[in-house]
């Protein structure tokens, strides 16, 4: 098949690479327009980019999706088939319309969990053993289609969003390429979602990171693990932010307000929260660099009794 490809992030790249080395032709990718990064705000191209300029494939990224400026060369291309992973836009009618075979989209969840943006980090996030990828036919809702293919992976206790979307893309790239062998061999029955099943992933903000800490320690350190590496979880020791990048819970009780240092060891901070205690074992905070609790108090001075976030 003439396969036009669209996708972003890193989490695209073992998709595409996928798609690269099967036996359909990567005719043209879509990829978000380059984007100021680091300090200098240079003009950064995206990861898929990256590649589709290594392997020498015409490349459209449009800043919008309805002009004939886009349109018409993605028609001049004649795919049979459009195949997305994370590309970060929504999809309307006439690119959902075009290939006559349709728009197969790489999840990064079982279906119809987790719907939306950030499926790795809600999962993480609300403390799941297990996650996944599936496969679906593109329609105009936000990840509403047809089911194709779905297979789990474990999320391990100390996995982070960081940690888990690799292994999820790399699932990704194996099923995408085995969904559209299936589907060209008549296979394949597509799959309706159960609609009352859905649960929605939203895209984070930064201040999504903010430590709530009312809520229970299990909870706290499943945001820690989600959260990281963005936007992070973060506290405040008065006017100081710290963002946390390792923390666990425990069940031990305590009397004292949520957010109060309860102790100070050598290598944690046990902090109280709504139910049980976080322990901080990695912090960061401003023009410094990620370090253990144990390094960390060699500079700052940390007591019991102190409040954070407060």
């Amino acid at each position: 098949m003439r396969i036009v490809f669209m996708g972003t992030p890193e989490f695209a790249v073992p998709s595409l690479e996928a798609l690269l080395k099967s036996d359909d032709q990567v005719v043209g990718i879509v990829t978000q327009p380059d984007r100021p990064k680091g300090r200098g705000q240079q003009l950064t191209p995206s990861p898929v980019k990256i590649i589709a300029q290594r392997e020498g494939i015409p490349i459209l990224q449009p800043v919008k999706m309805k002009v004939p400026e886009f349109l018409e060369p993605l028609a001049a291309w004649k795919p049979d088939l459009i195949a997305v992973t994370a590309f970060g836009r929504i999809l309307h009618p006439g690119i959902l319309s075009l290939p006559p075979r349709g728009c197969v989209n790489v999840h990064g969840s079982l279906l119809p969990k987790y719907r939306g943006a950030a499926p790795v980090q809600w999962a993480v996030i609300n403390g799941e053993a297990e996650t996944g990828i599936t496969t679906m036919l593109m329609d105009e809702g936000m990840d509403t289609g047809a089911m194709l293919l779905q297979e789990k992976l474990g999320i391990m206790p100390d996995d982070t969003a960081g940690t888990l979307a690799p292994r999820l893309a790399e699932l990704g790239g194996r099923l995408l390429v085995e969904t559209l062998a299936q589907l060209k061999a008549g296979t394949l029955t597509p799959k309706k979602q159960d609609d009352g099943q859905a649960t929605m992933a939203p895209l984070l903000k930064k201040e999504d990171g903010l430590i709530d800490w009312t809520m229970k320690a299990t909870m706290l350190a499943n945001r820690v693990r989600g959260l990281s590496p963005w936007p992070g979880a973060y506290t405040f020791s008065g006017a100081e932010r710290w963002n946390i990048w390792k923390a666990v819970s425990t069940a031990e009780a305590t009397s004292e307000r949520p957010g109060t240092i309860v102790s100070v060891g050598k290598q944690s901070i046990l902090v109280a929260a709504g139910e049980g205690m976080l322990d901080l074992r990695e912090i960061q905070t401003a023009n410094s660099r990620r370090m253990p609790v144990s390094q960390f108090l060699t500079g700052h001075k940390v007591t019991a009794g102190m409040p954070l976030g407060l």
